[in-house]
């Protein structure tokens, strides 16, 4: 089962995946997808408030925040990782649980980048928004590095994400049963 839609001009079919028995997700992934990557993130930025960086969550919003970032020729952006890494010169953490994935996660931000942020104007960007669980972490973490959050932007806002007045995105995405007809 597919949901076909436009997204940036582009005409694109999700896969519907299983959440649970009653409830299915259109998959949405920007990996691989040149093409559409590039059309999201220009769009993205005809709508974004002025900003300092860009910051995402790991991993699937890395293309969008790199091709963000690449359009408007900044020198850098952020990601919050899902694991530390060794070049870190120490970390602050968030937790999260998003609709995808099946337990608790923790993102990770190197203090050297948190550095950065500091007193910056910082736009959140991640390809969908659902729950708004891996969104509040990003939020955590920025506010934890002394940040200041001017935007928080995504391709599409599933569900109950398409009523948040605090988050611009490009086009809605209906949650669905498990015959694939929306919810």
């Amino acid at each position: 089962m597919f949901y076909s839609m436009n997204i940036a001009g582009i005409d694109h079919k999700l896969p519907l995946c299983r959440v649970t028995d009653d409830l299915y997700i259109g998959a949405f992934v920007l990996f691989g997808n040149a093409k559409l990557t590039v059309a999201c993130a220009r769009e993205l930025l005809k709508k974004a408030p002025d900003y300092d960086y860009v910051i995402t969550a790991e991993a699937k919003g890395i293309p969008l925040a790199h091709e963000m970032a690449r359009q408007r020729d900044d020198d850098s952006y952020f990601i919050a990782r899902k694991y530390p890494k060794l070049y870190m010169t120490g970390v602050f953490e968030a937790d999260v649980r998003s609709i995808s994935t099946d337990k608790e996660q923790k993102l990770y931000l190197d203090t050297a980048e948190a550095d950065m942020i500091k007193g910056k104007r910082i736009l959140i960007v991640d390809d969908v928004i659902s729950t708004g669980e891996s969104l509040n972490a990003l939020e955590k973490l920025v506010n934890l590095a002394g940040g200041i959050i001017v935007g928080k932007m995504t391709v599409l806002a599933e569900g109950e994400a398409q009523n948040r007045d605090d988050i611009i995105y490009l086009e809605k995405l209906p949650l669905f049963n498990a015959d694939g007809s929306i919810k």
